[in-house]
């Protein structure tokens, strides 16, 4: 039997999400999601699908919105969005196994389809329906989908068709590869190609999908290695990916970033260094996992550029904070700029390992490491029971602090 992927997204989902709770019709309505406590520089994240219709850009700066009558500006709440996302699913597993779903975003999956065809004794664009009603049934929100026999197919006629009009399903088959993929231009149109492919392809005299799709193989893969030909056999319609197959990276890590909403001098850096390796060493503990190699990444104000991002490799796998705190200032004040003007920084733990022993420290008596180490999981347990901010450092009071604002976000928005 052919393959059958469906790929759903939820249409304008920050927006129609917040809509849904104030009882607005989505459609109807003025609403963008954007933080009115910050400047005119903040992002919007979703604009209502009104908005949409009227030419508003999804995503853009408060600055560039239009002048509108009644215009709401609703506050981010990640927290609410993760949980109608994480509803939306359980919804969807009454129907699919979850073998049979991938999660590409919080407001976006792909579903084989394939398995229950038999079992529903329906078409793909009739199973697709019913998910499609079961979701607005419970939850009042609407979805887009695309649908194909392999999940490239099924993005690009999302991307492209499914949004257009109500019921907001599109459905490709290998004939749409000719008389619809191959016209699409813009090149950045389609799923998978970046604006910077777009570039190095335009100048190469290829301008749409199907010039691209027929242009020697060999020559693209030449010039862009495995990618080039990754972007003919996407160009064809060709993806071999199995939705089933679970992706499993060869080497994790755990991150930690944040933008700084003023530029900060290297030692208020630290500050927030300090705090951000308080955050991230506990997480490396709550995975019982130990770390091998730190990263410092640091962007400057845009009145001054550049930056940089350095790692370093210890001699030992630690999940202690102030050893990975003491080899993360290291780097940070062999690179950053005396007189830097910092606005971005960024923390990384690579080279992870289960936490199975402890390496041996000839300037600590056992019974110190012993004190330290039960007095770090005491610590670790009275944040995870009661919240990040029960303790912390005093350090933390000062106006440069982001310990609490950061503790109080999902992504860097409010929960």
């Amino acid at each position: 039997m052919d393959r059958k992927i469906a790929v759903i997204d939820m249409k304008a989902f920050y927006s129609f999400v917040e809509c849904v709770e104030r009882n607005l019709n989505p459609f109807t309505t003025p609403l963008v999601v954007c933080d009115p406590t910050r400047g005119d520089g903040t992002i919007v994240l979703s604009v209502s699908p009104f908005l949409k219709e009227q030419g508003v850009p999804s995503r853009c700066r408060r600055r560039d919105l239009p002048k509108i009558d009644g215009l709401i500006l609703a506050q981010p709440r990640m927290e609410l969005y993760v949980k109608k996302s994480a509803e939306i699913i359980s919804i969807v597993l009454d129907y699919i196994a979850e073998d049979d779903i991938h999660i590409y975003s919080i407001d976006e999956f792909f579903v084989n389809l394939t398995p229950y065809l038999k079992t529903y004794d329906c078409t793909p664009y009739q199973l697709v329906r019913k998910l499609q009603k079961a979701i607005t049934e419970k939850t009042g929100l609407v979805t887009t989908a695309g649908i194909s026999y392999n999940m490239l197919l099924a993005k690009v006629a999302l991307d492209t068709d499914a949004k257009k009009r109500a019921p907001y399903i599109a459905q490709w088959t290998k004939k749409d590869i000719k008389e619809k993929l191959w016209k699409i231009t813009p090149l950045t149109k389609m799923w998978g190609i970046s604006f910077g492919y777009e570039a190095k392809l335009n100048a190469m005299g290829i301008e749409t999908i199907g010039q691209l799709a027929n242009t020697d193989k060999n020559l693209l893969k030449a010039k862009f290695g495995v990618m080039g030909e990754q972007l003919w056999e996407h160009a064809n319609g060709i993806d071999n990916t199995n939705l089933r197959d679970k992706y499993i990276p060869q080497d994790t890590s755990f991150s930690l970033g944040q933008v700084l909403w003023k530029d900060y001098t290297p030692e208020q850096a630290r500050l927030i260094l300090k705090e951000m390796n308080d955050d991230l060493s506990m997480r490396l503990r709550e995975h019982n996992k130990t770390t091998k190699r730190v990263g410092v990444a640091c962007g400057y104000s845009v009145t001054e550029g550049g930056g940089f991002s350095h790692q370093t490799t210890l001699d030992y796998p630690v999940d202690d904070t102030d050893k990975l705190f003491e080899d993360i200032i290291k780097l940070f004040d062999k690179y950053c700029a005396k007189n830097a003007k910092i606005r971005r920084l960024y923390i990384t733990y690579s080279q992870l390992s289960p936490a199975g022993y402890e390496q041996v420290n000839l300037f600590e008596t056992d019974k110190q490491a012993d004190t330290k180490r039960d007095m770090t999981k005491a610590i670790d347990s009275l944040k995870r029971k009661y919240g990040k901010d029960i303790i912390l450092r005093t350090s933390s009071l000062l106006e440069e602090s982001t310990a609490k604002e950061r503790h109080n976000q999902i992504g860097g928005h409010h929960k």
